[in-house]
């Protein structure tokens, strides 16, 4: 008889956790994130979700509350909650880790994501191991705007402390990887270095012109084009200045939501773009991004951008900032335009809006380098085999 995974709330770890049935019983999947709008982890945590189904149950937590944006993108049909949990922000503390462990009790699998989730990871590392939890991976997929310039001693600290007792930790980039294993001092088996991936065949078709709504093309000019969630990180006013510069053929598309959009288009006031298009919140990001002559990325940090392999896929060429794996991600023909600061930023935009074979070739290499490099199913089906480890049924979601 094939062997079910027993819910810790029928039988205590203690006790053991499998039993002979035939029938096999779906996980249910805590997620605790630092907010919960549309980004690129929030992106892929819910991809895995809709492709998994009915196979799992799932509960989804924010530190922020008000940041749930990316609700929308999951499947109507999906069995997922959002429950009044304990709260996931605040000054570190003995009796808010108390009331966050008998939450984390209630789940068979916990999923934490970035600093904004390290409540949870440590109320699970003081609880010890006697405590019954269950097991806990980490995604560490970026920083914040407060350590683009460094990393803060502190976190440091207490990353190396809280996740000692992690089942694992999952990051997207080299770069990431090597920061968890030196600064974090993670052993190497317990860092997984798993690469964002996509449906890369779904950007094949040609987008409609009307896919972005309200989008009105200015006579003449090329889309430049970029998604993201509108904060600080992200520094969207700096592309606003590239552009900005070359106006006369240039016209700017931002697709994505946040705190910083008046601080965008107050810049684009001052410096007379007036034909800027905010698009706000978009999911199935396959239906539009072929609409872009040119990719642009301007943020502060990154790791191993999701909307990269998106631009790629759809075969853009990409202008952008040097952070994280990005210049190892585009194709070699591309790398000239990954640069180090906003004035090189402008000077790649007005090479490829000058030259439009240029711009074929390398959005044709882009695409080739998707293709091969960044295929959903591996990461989805590394993911499932992590997952399913740490349920210890390796084949619970394949």
């Amino acid at each position: 008889m094939p062997l079910r995974w027993t819910s810790r709330k029928a039988s205590p770890r203690s006790t053991g956790c499998w039993t002979a049935s035939s029938m096999i019983e779906r996980p249910h999947i805590l997620h605790v994130h630092g907010s919960f709008t549309l980004g690129g982890k929030e992106a892929r945590a819910v991809r895995l979700m809709n492709i998994w189904g009915d196979k799992a149950r799932h509960s989804i937590v924010s530190a922020d509350p008000a940041a749930m944006g990316a609700r929308d993108a999951i499947d109507s049909g999906l069995d997922v909650d959002f429950p009044d949990g304990p709260s996931f922000a605040g000054k570190p503390g003995l009796a808010r880790y108390k009331v966050i462990t008998a939450f984390l009790k209630r789940f068979d699998l916990v999923l934490t994501y970035n600093w904004g989730s390290m409540d949870a990871v440590m109320a699970h590392r003081l609880a010890g191991a006697s405590a019954g939890l269950p097991p806990l991976i980490h995604h560490e997929d970026g920083f914040n705007a407060d350590e683009t310039d460094g990393l803060k001693v502190k976190r440091n600290l207490f990353r190396r402390l809280g996740l000692q007792r992690a089942h694992a930790m999952v990051v997207p980039s080299v770069r990431l990887e090597t920061i968890a294993r030196s600064v974090w001092k993670q052993p190497a088996g317990k860092v997984h270095l798993i690469r964002n991936g996509i449906d890369v065949a779904r950007y094949a078709a040609p987008p409609a012109a009307d896919a972005i709504p309200g989008l009105v093309r200015t006579p003449g000019k090329l889309l430049v084009g970029t998604l993201a969630g509108l904060r600080p990180v992200k520094n969207i006013p700096r592309l606003v200045r590239a552009v900005a510069a070359h106006r006369d053929r240039l016209q700017l598309v931002v697709v994505g939501e946040g705190p910083e959009r008046d601080a965008i288009l107050a810049q684009a006031a001052a410096l007379g773009l007036d034909d800027i298009h905010m698009a706000g919140f978009m999911d199935r990001p396959w239906r539009f991004v072929g609409l872009f002559d040119i990719f642009a990325l301007s943020s502060d940090s990154e790791q191993f951008p999701i909307s990269l392999v998106e631009a790629m896929a759809a075969g853009v060429p990409a202008a952008s900032m040097d952070v994280g794996d990005v210049a190892n991600m585009v194709a070699p023909e591309n790398r000239a335009f990954v640069v180090a600061d906003e004035q090189g930023l402008s000077d790649a935009l007005a090479t490829l809006a000058g030259d439009a074979d240029l711009r074929a070739r390398l959005g044709a290499a882009n695409r080739a380098r998707a293709t091969r490099d960044y295929a959903e199913g591996d990461m989805v089906n590394a993911y499932a085999r992590l997952y399913g480890e740490a349920l210890a049924s390796p084949m619970i979601l394949r």
